[in-house]
């Protein structure tokens, strides 16, 4: 009699849980815990300590949809501050979760919090990373996934599985010896070598590859054809990806499709994410490589840094033997490397996150409102340390996140002057930031007079990557651009001694960052932030700090004593997530009983 009342009652529950969450139409949740810790591996032979998440190297998968709410509770094991960054994932309205030091205070040793942002209006493939510190040349990074609503057809047909690569230079010295090599005003040099899932290349040369590597294994049936979703983890290398035999489909980038076309090998940048579609179309008398290798160096010196992995056909007769597929051989023609990423186009007529054609937006028609000219040299000393500059500043991160300095009235912060222009000036460190327009419509010259090739990047926004030449850019030079079906993507290639444009709606609220990727330069302060404010804000453009918001800086006194668990907060006053946690843990009880 107990037990029945007890079923009958928690079946009451249950349904008064279900029929209440009815009333808050909002869209689903993904959960996910995230325990950063080291662990000790060694992917080139050497026992090193990298980072974890949740034990695993690289870290889990985070898996969406369109318009999902994502909550991840972040867990930091670590000895040192965290902060873990979502690029390309556009947190709209809300920088505050973007996890960076512009905008969020760090994450302390053995403390935590939960980031909570939705993936409003995004499809596609990216990337996570701590920010802090150089420590994403320890790991700590993983794929994020977001699918398209079942609605809303992708422009192919459904894959028959999805495959995630995550390439990378790598070095045996763990990101703290890695630092300390900046600081003392030297560069990194050679990377080590390339790791692909983490793992060490496959042994296909007994005198660069030592015995004994664990490498990474891709298995395929034949027939079959698969989403490979690939994406530049590395510090400050450019790869060549490619696989033998086997002819790859660009269909997508950083959430946006693309004007299909085949290529045998494809170049990745530091901080680049795409999909290609493979098809098992060999006859598997052997497996095959997959290649990712050093691209715009000397080749025969940095053979070492290369990364092989194996495609192994359920059918296979043997394994791979003989040499790499050789990578383009235009190293010292970059006038022709470049006609690669001029010929990515978007896909105009597939829609995208939304039932609308990408193309529906016709960005080559607006008038620009303002232009910025960001020039980048190569390092230099300032006040006696090794520094990277933006039009002569080299940017310092300031003590107080740039939104809470101004919702607290904290003066002195930061500066609202940063240049649209290189001023003839001496270089020098500030905390100097872009005065952005909000609903303008900028352009952005990103001008590379490094020796290096780079990738920039800007967190809360998609650009249209309109144009990208060699030499100086000049006014004349928007006579080439593409103002029809130009990529919109976040993370772009800037080649040295070259120029890229973009142009941008500025629609999304907040602070963002505006970096160069290559982490060496990025920790020198080759970066700075768009501060985009609605001067009529009702609520409606920005929201509101967190409740879990972490305070630093001139703040630190309004930090509690302990930044305990975050959930409780996180539910507060969101019953969908109440409700949606409580139906799930009576559903536990009810089936374990």
């Amino acid at each position: 009699m107990g037990m029945a009342l007890f079923r009958v009652s928690l079946f009451l529950l249950i349904h008064i849980a279900l029929i209440s969450s009815l009333c808050f139409a909002e869209d689903p949740y993904v959960f996910y815990d995230f325990k950063l810790s080291y662990i000790t591996v060694s992917p080139l032979g050497v026992p090193q300590r990298v980072i974890a998440v949740n034990g695993a190297f690289p870290g889990p998968v985070v898996n969406a949809t369109t318009n999902y709410n994502v909550a991840i509770n972040v867990h930091n094991q670590l000895d040192e501050n965290l902060l873990m960054t979502w690029p390309g994932i556009q947190m709209r309205r809300d920088s505050w979760q973007d996890g960076v030091l512009g905008t969020n205070c760090p994450i302390r040793p053995k403390n935590n919090f939960t980031y909570q942002f939705q993936v409003k209006d995004q499809i596609g493939s990216f990337f996570y990373f701590p920010s802090l510190n150089f420590q994403r040349a320890s790991g700590g990074f993983g794929p994020v996934i977001i699918n398209n609503r079942e609605i809303i057809a992708i422009p192919f047909a459904q894959p028959d599985g999805d495959i995630v690569i995550m390439i990378g230079d790598w070095y045996t010295q763990n990101h703290t010896a890695l630092r300390t090599i900046l600081d003392s005003g030297e560069e990194l040099g050679m990377p080590d070598g390339v790791l692909m899932n983490g793992k060490g290349p496959y042994r296909y040369n007994t005198t660069l590859v030592p015995d004994g590597i664990e490498y990474e294994t891709v298995n395929v049936d034949p027939g079959k054809t698969y989403r490979f979703r690939v994406h530049n983890v590395g510090i400050s290398t450019s790869l060549n990806f490619r696989i033998q035999g086997h002819n790859l489909l660009l269909v997508e980038t950083e959430g946006h499709y693309v004007a299909q076309q085949n290529f045998t090998s494809f170049d990745i940048h530091v901080g680049q994410s795409y999909s290609f579609l493979v098809t098992m179309d060999q006859n598997a008398t052997t497996d095959y490589y997959i290649v990712a290798s050093a691209r715009f160096v000397n080749e025969s010196v940095w053979e070492r840094v290369t990364g092989v992995a194996i495609l192994h056909y359920s059918n296979s007769k043997g394994p791979a033997t003989g040499p790499l597929p050789v990578p383009p051989s235009d190293i010292y023609n970059q006038w022709s490397a470049m006609n690669q990423p001029r010929a990515i186009r978007q896909n105009t007529t597939a829609s995208g996150a939304r039932p609308n054609p990408q193309g529906s937006f016709h960005y080559g028609s607006i008038n620009v409102t303002d232009t910025y000219v960001l020039q980048s040299l190569p390092p230099i000393t300032i006040d006696g340390k090794l520094r990277a500059t933006l039009n002569g500043i080299s940017f310092v991160n300031p003590d107080t996140p740039i939104r809470l300095a101004d919702l607290h009235n904290v003066k002195g912060a930061y500066k609202l002057d940063f240049p649209d222009k290189p001023l003839d000036r001496t270089p020098h460190t500030d905390r100097s930031i872009i005065n952005a327009t909000y609903k303008g419509f900028i352009e952005v010259i990103l001008q590379n007079n490094d020796t290096k090739m780079q990738s920039f990047h800007m967190d809360g926004y998609a650009f249209f990557v309109v144009g990208m030449d060699f030499g100086v850019w000049t006014e004349s030079s928007r006579n080439n651009y593409n103002k029809w079906d130009a990529i919109s993507r976040c993370t772009t290639e800037v080649y040295p001694g070259g120029w890229t444009a973009v142009l941008v709606s500025l629609d999304n609220v907040g602070v963002w960052n505006l970096r160069v990727e290559n982490l060496d330069r990025w920790y020198l302060g080759q970066e700075t932030y768009m501060k985009i404010i609605n001067p009529e804000e009702t609520g409606d453009t920005e929201m509101a700090p967190p409740d879990n918001v972490i305070y630093c800086g001139a703040l630190q006194s309004l930090q509690k004593q302990s930044q305990s668990s975050s959930a409780v907060t996180l539910l507060s006053g969101n019953s969908k997530l109440f409700l949606t946690l409580v139906v799930t843990i009576l559903a536990s009880i009810f089936t374990f009983r």
